[in-house]
This record gives structure tokens, C-alpha cells and sequence, in this order.
């Protein structure tokens, strides 16, 4: 026992004078980084310094959020119950308490980094003026039936009716909101109005964005779009709509649409392509698109640029893989999960960092 401790008293004197002399000697007698990080390595080790963090030229900050929120201007959402518009929606992500549709509060337990209201543009402004009672919505038999069904509390039955016949082609034209329509107008100036209002550059990211809810024959192809942009860029667009002759349930005519926008305005527009499993199967074709337009290189390469992700259930995964062409060498979109790489380069996204973006580069998630 006497021995132990003479022994950890030695060892403690021989410690102590060994951290002295370090502080003594003089700064030349000490060990110097090396000029060439490889002249560390003996010429038995014929590898490179390994750092995971070295070098490193994209994001790695993921951010968390939601890309398919729908409030009540949208027809679905507010037929079936929701009465909670956009200043909620924004909100309840950014981690305020909010009273619900049935009354209960509700709040996160952690606030969101992220939100975009994508409501559907089909009818857009038709639902709130459908609950209002607006005179035009009463004017028409069916309008009228769905407002006293909807009142009466059948809303969810009024709901699959709305979503039955508009996938049917079989909506009735009276009760039809187009794109050139003031009502349309109007809602669509509101949504970009709230992202504005929102959006705290270094706390939330409000994104303008809508649903192009394109149904051929009952099946989905519905894309979410996501702006880049301010005001400024987006105001001078009107929102796609899937319904002929100012809009189009074909997925090329929307990225005809975003193209047109970004050579306008010089901003940049994202899809995200939901629910394939929906779509029996024309959602990612391999041979043909639904109408029998065989698929080409210029529809991969338009597809690849414009949405190269799918959200599904819970997450969002890279499309390029589903493609039978290589035709998209160095795309930088195929982590599982990630819905948008932003671009690290300063000179060609100031924009998204001093207004879109709460951290500067980062990876986003929903």
C-alpha cells in the first residue's frame, strides 16, 4: 500500500516537471506544424490527410419544414373542414399557438425552419365564396346545394363530390374560377401577400407556392411549385392550373410554364411531383407519357431540371434514378429525403440568402 503510493507520487513530480519544461523551452525547440500537411506522413503511408470536413463545398445544414400545407382557400381542405387560412398556417409553422377548426389550441413542440401554403389552383377563390354564400355560388343549383350541405354539417360528403366531378371533367362551369377570373386574381395577390408578411429572413422562410393538381382520368399527377422569389418576380405571374384552355393537366405545359416565368423574371421555380402511387403508374413513365408521346431526351432532361424530386408519404426522394437514360450527369439532388439543394456559389444566390433562406446553404426537409 505504501509502496502504490510512493509509486502515483513519483509519477505526479515526473508529470508536473515534464508540463514546466514545455513552458520553458524556447518557442524555437519546440515542434512546428509542418509547411506541406504531407510531410507528416512517412514514406510508408502513401494515402492523403483525411478530414470529413475538409474541403467541404456543400450544405450540410438541414433544415426542417412543409411543402404540401393546403388552408381554406383550397376546395378539398375547406370542404372538408378546415377553416384556418393562411395567417394561421404561417403562424402555427413559425410556433405560435393557434385556435383549431373545432376549437382546441394547438401549437408545435418545435417551431418549423419552413413553410410553403401550396394551395390547389384549380377553383382557386371558389371556396371561400362557397362558405361566404357569395350570390353567384347561390345562383347556381349545385353551388346552392353545397352551401346548405356544407352548413348543415355534409361537408365531407360534399368534399368527395367536388374532388368526384372535377376529376371527371364533369365540374360545373358556372362554378368555375379561371386564372383570368378577379377572384383568382385576388386570392393568388393573397398568397403571395401572406409569404411576405411571413417570411423573417434568419428565423422563417415563407415560400410562395401553389398545387398544380393535374387528374387525367382520375389520376394524379399533381406537382407542388415552389418560388425562389419575392413579390417582385412572382406577382408577375398568375398561378398554373391544370384546366384547359389557360391551363393544362399536362405535365410538360407546366414546365413550359416555369421555364417561361425564369426567362421573364430571371427567378427560379421547383416542382415536386406527390402521390405517384396514385397515378397508376403514368406519374413515371418509362416508354410514353399518358397521351402516347414517346419520351425523348428533351423530356428527360426538361424533367430533370425542373422536379428532380417526388415527395412521397413522409419523404422526398430523387427521380433520376427512375429515368432510363443517363442523361443527367452531376446532378446534386439524390439524397434520400431532400427536397432542394441550394447552390453555395455567392455571385448566383444572394437573393435566397438575405431573403429565402434562414441559414444561408443547407439542405431542406419536410
Amino acid at each position: 500500500m505504501k509502496t502504490n503510493r510512493v509509486i502515483s507520487q513519483l509519477v505526479f513530480i515526473v508529470s508536473l516537471w515534464g508540463i514546466l519544461l514545455c513552458f520553458t523551452l524556447p518557442v524555437g525547440a519546440q515542434m512546428r506544424a509542418p509547411e506541406d500537411p504531407q510531410d507528416v506522413f512517412t514514406d510508408a503511408y502513401k494515402g492523403k490527410a483525411y478530414s470529413p470536413y475538409a474541403r467541404r463545398e456543400f450544405p450540410n445544414w438541414p433544415l426542417w419544414g412543409d411543402t404540401h400545407l393546403h388552408t381554406d382557400i383550397s376546395m378539398d381542405s375547406g370542404a372538408f373542414g378546415n377553416r384556418l387560412g393562411l395567417d394561421e398556417a404561417y403562424q402555427f409553422a413559425r410556433g405560435d399557438e393557434v385556435t383549431t377548426s373545432t376549437g382546441p389550441p394547438a401549437k408545435l413542440s418545435r417551431p418549423l425552419d419552413f413553410l410553403v401554403a401550396a394551395d390547389h389552383t384549380d377553383n382557386m377563390g371558389l371556396f371561400p365564396d362557397l362558405l361566404a354564400g357569395k350570390q353567384n355560388i347561390l345562383a347556381d343549383p349545385t353551388g346552392k346545394d353545397w352551401f346548405e350541405r356544407i352548413n348543415g354539417g355534409d361537408g365531407v360528403n360534399v368534399a368527395m363530390e367536388i374532388i368526384t366531378m372535377f376529376s371527371k371533367g364533369e365540374f360545373p362551369e358556372a362554378l368555375t374560377y379561371s386564372p383570368d377570373s378577379d377572384a383568382f386574381k385576388s386570392v393568388w395577390q393573397e398568397i403571395i401577400k401572406a409569404a411576405e408578411k411571413y417570411n423573417d429572413p434568419g428565423q422563417f422562410t415563407a415560400f410562395i407556392g401553389f398545387e398544380w393538381s393535374s387528374l387525367v382520368k382520375g389520376n394524379n399527377l399533381h406537382r407542388v411549385v415552389l418560388f425562389r422569389d419575392d413579390a417582385s418576380k412572382a406577382s408577375q405571374v398568375v398561378a398554373l392550373t391544370s384546366v384547359p384552355p389557360l391551363g393544362s393537366p399536362n405535365p410538360r405545359d407546366l414546365w413550359n410554364y416555369m421555364e417561361s416565368y425564369e426567362d421573364k423574371t430571371g427567378g427560379d421555380l421547383l416542382a415536386i411531383a406527390h402521390n405517384g402511387n396514385l397515378s397508376n403508374g403514368i406519374m413515371f413513365p418509362l416508354e410514353a407519357q399518358y397521351d402516347g408521346t414517346p419520351l425523348d431526351e428533351e423530356y428527360v432532361s426538361q424533367r430533370a431540371k425542373s422536379e428532380p424530386q417526388t415527395l412521397t408519404t413522409g419523404r422526398s426522394v430523387s427521380i433520376s434514378k427512375s429515368l432510363p437514360w443517363s442523361l443527367t450527369p452531376g446532378l446534386p439532388r439524390k439524397l434520400n429525403r431532400c427536397l432542394w439543394m441550394i447552390s453555395t456559389t455567392p455571385a448566383s444566390w444572394r437573393k435566397v440568402r438575405t431573403r429565402r433562406n434562414r441559414f444561408g446553404s443547407g439542405w431542406l426537409f419536410a
